[in-house]
């Protein structure tokens, strides 16, 4: 029973959504040019559960590079009406389109002459006669087995304001750095952290020259805990990578000769690199792709500026 309802209720919520898609035409990109324009703040209001749902898409803009506020209409009533102002775009949230609070909103929006966009399920209501561009968020019917609580109307409401702040997003050419910027912490931010942020540089970076002889090799890579040291040439440029691995295999073939060999003589030539602006994710994808713990890195010059180890990721949660 409680599956075949389940299964009822996402039926007619998917019918919903897919029924703004049929209605999607050219008054959609008036509302993102009116959004896309707005010098000020998006500021977005509803009551009730559109309310709720008005919380959600301002906090998507905002988290997308389209600065927005929540404006709750009974607190506007009550001196909250100063957080509007000129600049600002106006999207209400109204399935019945005769809220009264949020009608009577209407006519400081007016005054203040801010452009009002207006998602509704009613387009011949008072809000949407009062608005420069209303989108249309009607449904047939409600999810719920009476047809009266907000399910389908609302997940409507949802996907069209999802719809604007992507449209939004695109529109400014927001991209991978600018969401980094507004997502520091959390897994979102771990996932958008770059090499330069993890890796090991300055006194951390593991280095020989190409002429240390291999007790300073092995103290080396003992002292950085990396399980490995670049080998820089005399150009000061990377001559390759020497991993405690390498040192094994060396004493095992060479016994105690390995000891008297200069780092040149038994380098890896040609490692992995990466450059420090790459996503700590690519780093991940190249250690997993090679069977490698670590790797390189390089700037534009090829110079060695750090080295990434595995165990830097392992903390990000990237798997």
């Amino acid at each position: 029973m409680s599956l075949e309802t389940a299964r009822r209720v996402l039926r007619i919520e998917m019918d919903a959504i897919g029924g703004l898609l049929e209605r999607l035409d050219a008054t959609f990109d008036r509302a993102v040019d009116i959004l896309f324009g707005c010098k000020g703040r998006v500021v977005v209001t509803g009551m009730g559960k559109s309310g709720l749902i008005g919380r959600k898409i301002a906090a998507t803009f905002s988290s997308t590079g389209s600065p927005s506020a929540f404006l709750h209409p009974a607190e506007a009533l009550h001196g909250d009406l100063g957080m509007v102002l000129a600049g600002d775009v106006v999207l209400a949230i109204s399935y019945g389109g005769e809220t009264e609070e949020i009608i009577a909103l209407v006519a400081t929006i007016k005054r203040l002459a801010l452009p009002l966009v207006t998602l509704t399920g009613n387009l011949r209501s008072t809000l949407a006669a009062a608005s420069d561009v209303v989108l249309d968020v009607g449904v047939r019917e409600e999810a719920c087995s009476l047809n009266l609580a907000p399910t389908a109307s609302t997940a409507a409401a949802m996907a069209m304001g999802d719809a604007l702040a992507i449209a939004l997003l695109d529109r400014r050419g927001f991209s991978h750095d600018d969401f980094a910027a507004l997502h520091p912490g959390g897994r979102l931010g771990k996932k958008m952290l770059r090499v330069r942020d993890l890796m090991h540089a300055g006194e951390a970076l593991p280095s020989v020259s190409a002429e240390a002889k291999i007790p300073d090799v092995i103290y080396e890579i003992s002292k950085k805990g990396l399980g490995m040291t670049t080998v820089m040439g005399s150009d000061g440029r990377l001559a390759g990578i020497i991993t405690d691995g390498d040192l094994r295999r060396l004493m095992q073939q060479r016994r105690g000769e390995s000891f008297d060999l200069a780092a040149r003589e038994c380098v890896t030539l040609h490692p992995v690199t990466i450059g420090a602006g790459e996503f700590a994710s690519a780093a991940l994808h190249l250690m997993e792709q090679r069977k490698i713990t670590s790797i390189v890195v390089v700037d534009g010059d090829a110079r060695v500026v750090g080295v990434v180890h595995l165990h830097d990721l392992w903390t990000l949660e990237l798997f």
